[in-house]
């Protein structure tokens, strides 16, 4: 259980940093024969720090628990 909680603070300490993630896709615009005109089309994933911190905060009383034998 304590290297749970190691791994749970850790990405909690993640989510409170990187509070976005970016990632594109590839549309087709026009396909003409031997010509296809393509475009990146971007997408964005937000969350609060706030769940980074709930999730450091669930990862923390797992070490504790862990620790307490």
């Amino acid at each position: 259980m304590k290297k749970a909680g190691i791994i749970i603070f850790i990405v909690g300490v993640a989510l409170t940093v990187f509070t976005t993630f970016q990632f594109f896709t590839k549309e087709k615009v026009a396909d003409l024969g031997v010509v296809e005109v393509t475009r990146e089309k971007p997408h964005s994933i937000s969350w609060s720090p706030l769940i980074g911190i709930a999730v450091m905060g669930i990862g923390g009383v797992l070490l504790w628990k862990g620790s307490k034998k």
